[in-house]
């Protein structure tokens, strides 16, 4: 459960946030555990929608500084009413008299910072983006190679770890292994990291677990990337069973909602998956960049057709 408290205690330095009143509503008042759009979590001051964090900047304070007492009563009860789970004077603004009282009558968390009050919102979406974002575990190898997230996939005796140890040695980075923990921190981003208990590691058939990081050095593993392609490992009797050799719709493959490229190769005796995987990192940036071969290759064909007729 998300509080305001928590929210204050991971975001009080950076934001150089103090509390002014309500502090026992802190722990208390909760902001929801489902996937909200962080734009409806924080905003600037608006009665239309009581239930979000309001933040005050010169603009908001003026606007409340219009009403007489009674009028201002009334809106802070509506506030209230509405499930406000905080309020946060912003750009050094100096709290009212009589909105420190009905906070404090009220147990509705008050909060300062001196940043702008457009930095304030922005880095309280940022904060809710990822905290409160959509996540799923997933077998596998999470890679970065040539900087792009690429999650190998694939059952159990495939050799997905001794290809990560392959990729690694080639002056790729590991992100995770075995258990890969993605989160939809964006409408179309997919952020993948590793669990803290298994952070540096790589279990290898018959070498047992190996400290990635104290082997290769620093630059061989990665706090987290972005998803961006999966690889997906098969036997060679299941290729030429379930998939095309030569597929002419792009496989996808839905990663919380998200679809993301997926590249299924066979493996068998003498295949040099390293440098396959490689290059279908380099295809998928071209793809990336609007360059599909395949359309191309069939675009030279239809034309070589037109020719001879």
């Amino acid at each position: 459960m998300l509080t305001i408290q928590t929210l204050f205690d991971e975001n009080a330095e950076k934001m150089s946030l103090t509390w002014i009143a309500g502090e026992l509503g802190g722990s208390t008042h909760a902001l929801p555990d489902e996937c909200l759009g962080a734009s409806d979590l924080v905003g600037h001051l608006n009665l239309i929608h009581p239930a979000r964090i309001q933040v005050f900047g010169h603009s908001e304070y003026a606007y409340y500084q219009r009403f007489e007492a009674r009028k201002r009563h009334h809106h802070l009860d509506e506030l209230v009413s509405g499930g406000v789970p905080a309020l946060v004077m912003a750009e050094g603004l100096v709290a009212p008299d009589d909105l420190i009282e009905h906070c404090r009558q009220s147990n509705v968390p008050l909060l300062a910072s001196p940043l702008l009050a457009s930095q304030v919102i922005d880095l309280l979406r940022i904060y809710f983006a990822k905290k409160l974002a959509a996540t799923t575990t997933v077998h596998g190898v999470f890679m970065d190679v040539l900087g792009m997230g690429v999650l190998i996939s694939g059952e159990s005796g495939l050799g997905k770890s001794e290809l990560a140890l392959e990729l690694i040695s080639r002056g790729h980075g590991l992100v995770a292994d075995d258990a890969v923990e993605f989160s939809r921190i964006a409408p179309n981003i997919v952020d993948g990291r590793c669990p803290t208990l298994l952070q540096n590691l790589l279990e290898v058939r018959g070498l047992g677990l190996l400290d990635i990081r104290a082997i290769f050095g620093e630059t061989s593993v990665r706090r987290k990337m972005k998803l961006k392609l999966i690889v997906h490992l098969v036997r060679n009797t299941s290729m030429e069973e379930h998939y095309e050799r030569l597929p002419m719709q792009a496989l996808t493959q839905d990663i919380l909602g998200l679809p993301i490229r997926k590249v299924v190769l066979p493996v068998a005796a003498g295949r040099n998956l390293a440098v396959l995987v490689e290059a279908a990192v380099r295809s998928a940036i071209l793809q990336l960049r609007g360059i599909d071969t395949l359309s191309d290759f069939m675009d030279r064909q239809m034309q070589a057709i037109h020719d001879n007729d």
